[in-house]
């Protein structure tokens, strides 16, 4: 788990950035298949999109499942083992920034069909089915992976800063 603004910074740029670019993969791919235009159309939406799930990600979900979480769901159970924290609050982000982001798509493809609320519910529905599993097999680790990296490299500067003050 990050332990400051910056950590959650690289944690959130690292599995934003990965979601938004496989999920913008799946999502053109079921619209429009694998076209000769399939690397271009995702490189072209990944920018705008990476910026709204980070903003939604860091302003809205995030504090959100936290406050939520922290509030009203975590127990002694799950404070015995920190995956089990993990977890969850990643199950709970999916399902919040699903919600938001499949409303994001529909909005930048003008996909509205017939009926807005069918065509957002088979949306999140879709999404939800690709996220949920994309984020706790594969992104979530790598973000904890990556981030845990970057917190044991920067452990012996803090303990030796820590150090100093004291001294």
């Amino acid at each position: 788990m990050p332990k400051n603004f910056k950590e959650e910074l690289l944690f959130t740029a690292v599995m934003a950035g990965l979601m938004v670019l496989v999920m913008a993969g799946y999502n053109i791919a079921l619209a429009d298949g694998f076209s000769n235009h399939f690397i271009r159309e995702v490189l072209v939406g990944y920018p705008l999109a990476l910026i709204v799930a980070a903003i939604c990600d860091l302003g809205i979900i995030g504090p959100g499942v936290k406050y939520i979480f922290f509030h009203f769901i975590i127990n002694d159970y799950m404070k015995k083992k920190q995956i089990r924290i993990a977890l969850t609050i990643s199950v709970m982000m999916v399902a919040g920034m699903v919600t938001l982001m499949s409303l994001f798509g529909m909005v930048v493809t003008q996909n509205f069909g017939g009926n807005i609320f069918l065509t957002y519910l088979h949306t999140w529905i879709f999404n939800l089915f690709m996220a949920l599993p994309l984020q706790l097999l594969i992104v979530g680790p790598i973000a904890r992976a990556i981030l845990g990296a970057v917190q044991k490299r920067t452990a012996p500067a803090e303990t030796l800063e820590t150090k100093s003050i004291e001294d």
